[in-house]
C-alpha cells in the first residue's frame, strides 16, 4: 500500500459516501450507505466503515477526515443541521476516542470546494474560489490565498442564505429571499409546482403529467426541451447569478465553481447566472469576469476534499 492515503467520509441527510484516497486525490476505494436517523447510530455507521475500508485494504491507523452536512465549529462540533439527528455534537472528540487517532471534522460543503480547488475544476485558480453546491438546500466553501477559510467560529460559506429578494420566499431557515428560497434544487421544484397549481403553465408542458415537480424532474423535462422547464431553469440561474454577483463583489474570487444535484441542469441554469452576474458587478466593463464553472468531481468531492484535509491537518 502506498502512503500518503487517508479515508475520506461526506455524510448527507440520506446518504453516508465514503472512500480510500491518495495524496494526489485518486480514489482507490468507494462505498456507500444510507445515513442512519439517530446521531450515536451515525458515529457508529462512521466507524464501522472506516474498519471496513482498512480490512479491506490490510493497513489500519490511516488518517481520516469527515465532511458533514451540518454548521461544524472550530471544534469540530457539529452545532446544527438541517436534515441530521445532530445537534451540538462533539463528532471530532468521539470519533477521536473510538478511532484512536485524530480525526479531522468539517462542513460538507467547505471539504467539497477544497477537492474542487485542489485537483477539480478549480485547479486553475491560483489561491482563491468560491464555491456553491446547489442541492436540497445551497451551501458553500471558500478558498483565500491558498487555505479553506471558515469564519471565526467556523461557519463561514452559508451562501444560501445570503438576502437577495428582501420579502421573497420564505427559506428552511426562517428568513425570506435566501438565495437557497430562489436557487437550490428545491427551489426549482417548488417554482414549477406552484405556476403549475396555480394554472400558469402552458397546457403543452410535459409537467404536467409529472406531479409534483422536482428539481429532476424540472430539469430532465428541460434538457428534453419543455419550454416552461427551461423558463424555470431560466428564472432559478437569474437568482443565482444575483448571489455569485454579490459575492464576487465582496470577495473578488478568481472562479466561482458551482456543484450539487442541481448542476445535472448544467448549461440551462449557469448560462442565465452568468449574464445575471454580468449585469451585477461593480466596475463591468473594467474588471475581468471570474469563470461561473460546473463542479468536476460530482458527489465524491466531499469525501475527497475530507481525505485531502485530513492528510494536511496529520503530522
Amino acid at each position: 500500500m502506498r502512503p500518503g492515503l487517508a479515508i475520506g467520509i461526506d455524510v448527507g441527510g440520506t446518504k453516508l459516501a465514503a472512500g480510500l484516497v491518495a495524496s494526489d486525490g485518486e480514489v482507490l476505494h468507494r462505498t456507500r450507505r444510507a445515513t442512519p436517523g439517530k446521531a450515536a447510530s451515525i458515529l457508529a455507521e462512521i466507524v464501522d466503515v472506516v474498519g471496513e475500508i482498512e480490512r479491506h485494504h490490510g493497513i489500519t491507523g490511516l488518517p481520516v477526515g469527515l465532511g458533514i452536512a451540518a454548521i461544524v465549529d472550530g471544534g469540530g462540533i457539529a452545532r446544527w443541521a438541517p436534515n441530521l439527528p445532530l445537534e451540538d455534537e462533539p463528532v471530532r472528540d468521539r470519533l477521536s476516542t473510538r478511532l484512536a487517532r485524530q480525526v479531522f471534522v468539517d462542513n460538507d460543503a467547505s471539504v467539497a470546494a477544497w477537492a474542487e480547488y485542489r485537483i477539480g475544476a478549480g485547479s486553475a485558480a491560483k489561491d482563491s474560489l468560491v464555491m456553491l453546491t446547489l442541492g436540497t438546500g445551497v451551501g458553500g466553501g471558500l478558498v483565500i490565498d491558498g487555505q479553506l477559510r471558515r469564519g471565526s467560529s467556523g461557519f463561514a460559506g452559508e451562501f444560501g442564505h445570503m438576502i437577495v429578494a428582501e420579502g421573497g420566499p420564505r427559506c428552511p431557515c426562517g428568513n425570506h429571499g435566501c438565495l437557497e428560497a430562489l436557487a437550490s434544487g428545491n427551489a426549482i421544484g417548488r417554482v414549477a409546482e406552484e405556476a403549475l397549481a396555480a394554472g400558469a403553465a402552458p397546457a403543452s408542458s410535459i409537467l404536467h403529467e409529472i406531479r409534483p415537480a422536482t428539481g429532476k424532474t424540472v430539469t430532465v423535462a428541460a434538457h428534453a426541451g419543455d419550454e416552461f422547464a427551461l423558463q424555470v431553469l431560466a428564472r432559478c440561474g437569474f437568482w443565482l447569478g444575483v448571489g455569485v454577483a454579490s459575492l464576487v463583489n465582496a470577495l473578488d474570487p478568481e472562479m466561482v465553481v458551482v456543484g450539487g444535484g442541481a448542476m445535472q441542469a448544467g448549461h440551462l441554469l449557469l448560462e442565465p447566472a452568468r449574464k445575471s452576474l454580468a449585469g451585477r458587478l461593480i466596475g463591468r466593463g473594467h474588471r475581468p469576469i471570474p469563470p461561473l464553472v460546473k463542479a468536476h468531481l460530482g458527489d465524491e468531492a466531499g469525501f475527497i476534499g475530507a481525505a485531502l484535509l485530513s492528510l494536511q491537518a496529520t503530522p
